[in-house]
């Protein structure tokens, strides 16, 4: 650079992660001699270039040292001792793993003996963060140690233990005054770098000048993008770059397959994205917080139990929503398919394609049905005029079982609150017979919820604890029959698959059943007619699941063993007295193993007890029925 008509040399090097003094002098040795290769020097002048890639210099600097590049070349020791025609510029001081005060005791050299000129940049409030909490433990206990011998641990004065501890820690190891003198000593200027964001950011913007629609959009948010950066709480213009490089991406996907898509929503994307990404990567909140929230929905259910029921046990979303969204209005605020981009970098376009198509449906509120206007909106946001008709919809529609048993328990929720607050003239009684009308009717529609406690606890229940415990235990009663309900339903659909999809069978037991009692659930002499029609390979290998499963999962197998110890009791009656042949020896084999694994819950098979049952009537069509005669088993095997 050239400054009053004289001509500098920058000697730059970041201090990050170095570990000892000598590391700083290497630097400085592989820059100053770097510069005085004429080859490189002619190089970088030819194609226009001020700095070496740190690559290059990492190439350049092995190239001298095998004694390479330098082609003859004698050192000017005249240049090389020159020393007013140098600038050092020393960069992330605070990142160093060496002791700062050394570090500026050896920069010193460079200042007070060789009057070169010297730049220090660093972030002072990290340093100074860095000084106090460096070998915190070993601080406490020298601290702890000096109190106690100085009788002042146990002294009667009215100092906190904790502030007798931080005030000795900073009289003995105060490194941040030692920082200020030596910085005093050293320093001649400081200036703060103070940067003013909305020029920053405009100029951030020009990056996405080549695409016409995107750089209008932008420009025309500037904006909101300007807010929502001031109420992250950072100033890391790296991660706001990250996340308007996320949005350039969906940005373009929304415009591409949804182009129809409302203003509105695209702006509230920007701000999401932006929230998000500082959310995460600025280490404010972990993941987890995020992972849970399936849409847009359960988004606005959480806030809304947030604050009509004053639920406190999500109160980061309601904080995340205040901050981000404050006199922004907008029906859909969270985006799922976002939040999982900038959490793991990849954009799922079956989560996308859903997530938009959900906003296309239900943007405008009024058209969303009354329920989920009372789950998802505050209802002081519902007019006087409206309420009434919600509430009675609401009503019509939890009384003939439309909507599903775990959105009908919270709603009781809300409904027992509206009672007591006399927004509503039905008393709790009512509303409880009522309410168990419609679950006994939405249970015979509604699937299983595999995860009841944690959608109930997005809903303050807490609150109506005396109201809603019966209506909690009759839910609980009615997901459990819907639980096996399931499992009748996934078990038929498994064991279909023996013995001609064998394969198939083998990877649904692998993935979905090892952990569940499926055996419990189906019919034994359906499951020995299939078993028994598989091949001799095929019985070896259920045979050693089996086994292998029960090792695994005792406990929790364990309600399927009435139905196991059935299967091996028609296993016997059918083997008893036949003629010996492989199959008959793996049926043998099977029924061996299974009577150990009854073992494991000190369980024995009793033939004479099977005898005696009585056996079903009729079975469906793909079975053959069963007479309780024990020749007419034979019905059911193919021999080999």
């Amino acid at each position: 650079m050239q400054l009053n008509g004289k001509r500098y040399t920058t000697i730059y090097m970041s201090l990050y992660g170095i570990s000892n003094l000598e590391d700083i002098s290497k630097k400085i040795f592989i820059e100053t001699t770097q510069l005085m290769d004429k080859n490189v020097r002619k190089f970088m002048n030819s194609n226009g270039m001020t700095t070496i890639p740190e690559y290059a210099k990492t190439g350049i600097d092995m190239a001298n040292f095998f004694g390479v590049t330098q082609n003859g070349d004698r050192v000017n020791y005249a240049e090389f001792f020159s020393t007013d025609d140098k600038v050092l510029c020393f960069d992330d001081l605070e990142r160093a793993n060496v002791d700062v005060i050394d570090i500026l005791g050896y920069i010193n050299n460079f200042v007070e003996h060789d009057h070169i000129k010297t730049i220090i940049i660093c972030n002072e409030k990290e340093l100074s963060t860095k000084l106090k909490s460096s070998n915190l433990e070993m601080k406490t206990f020298i601290a702890t140690y000096l109190l106690d011998k100085q009788g002042e641990l146990n002294s009667n004065n009215s100092k906190p233990m904790v502030e007798k501890i931080q005030n000795k820690i900073e009289h003995v190891f105060d490194k941040a005054n030692d920082y200020e003198r030596i910085k005093e000593k050293l320093i001649g200027e400081t200036f703060e770098y103070a940067p003013k964001f909305d020029y920053i950011i405009n100029g951030i913007l020009i990056r996405y000048e080549d695409n016409k629609e995107l750089i209008r959009f932008l420009r025309e948010n500037t904006g909101l993008i300007i807010t929502t950066f001031n109420k992250s709480g950072t100033r890391n213009l790296r991660i706001l770059k990250h996340a308007l490089n996320d949005f350039k991406k969906i940005y373009e996907m929304v415009s591409k397959s949804y182009p129809n898509t409302s203003n509105r929503v695209i702006q509230t994307m920007l701000i999401f994205t932006i929230a998000v990404s500082f959310e995460i990567k600025a280490g404010k909140v972990t993941k987890e917080k995020f992972i849970n929230i399936k849409d847009n929905e359960e988004y606005k259910s959480i806030l809304v139990s947030s604050r009509v029921l004053i639920d406190n046990r999500q109160f980061y979303i309601k904080e995340f929503d205040n901050n981000y969204y404050y006199n922004f209005k907008a029906e859909y605020r969270f985006f799922k398919f976002i939040e999982y981009y900038v959490r793991t970098r990849i954009f799922d376009m079956k989560l996308f394609k859903s997530n938009m198509q959900v906003i296309q449906n239900t943007v405008d509120t009024e058209n969303l049905p009354a329920y989920k206007r009372l789950l998802t909106e505050e209802y002081w946001k519902i007019s006087d005029d409206q309420f009434d008709r919600i509430i009675d919809e609401t009503l019509e529609d939890v009384k003939e079982g439309k909507i599903r048993l775990i959105d009908i328990v919270k709603l009781f929720a809300y409904f027992s609150y509206f009672s007591k607050k006399e927004l509503i003239k039905y008393d709790i009684k009512t509303l409880k017979n009522t309410f168990f009308t419609g679950m006994n009717l939405a249970s015979l529609t509604s699937e299983y919820c595999p995860n009841p406690d944690e959608e109930l606890g997005k809903v303050a229940i807490e609150e109506i604890v005396g109201e809603i415990e019966d209506v909690l235990d009759y839910f609980y009663k009615l997901n459990d029959k819907l639980l096996d309900k399931m499992r009748r339903e996934k078990a038929d659909e498994l064991f279909r698959a023996i013995p001609m999809k064998m394969e198939l069978f083998y990877e649904k037991f692998d993935k979905q059943f090892m952990n569940i009692p499926i055996f419990k659930y189906y019919d034994v002499y359906q499951l020995f007619q299939r078993v028994s029609c598989a091949s001799n390979e095929d019985i070896v290998l259920i045979k050693e699941k089996l086994v292998n499963r029960a090792e695994k999962y005792k406990d929790e197998i364990e309600p399927e063993m009435e139905n196991i110890k059935q299967f091996k009791k028609i296993i016997d009656n059918y083997v008893k007295d036949k003629e010996t042949t492989i199959k008959i020896v793996m049926l043998r084999d099977l029924s061996k193993e299974l009577g150990y694994i009854l073992s494991k819950y000190n369980i024995e098979a009793d033939e004479d007890e099977f005898l005696n049952e009585e056996k079903p009537e009729e079975t469906s069509e793909e079975t053959v029925e069963v007479e309780e005669k024990e020749e007419e088993f034979s019905d059911f095997i193919i021999e080999d």
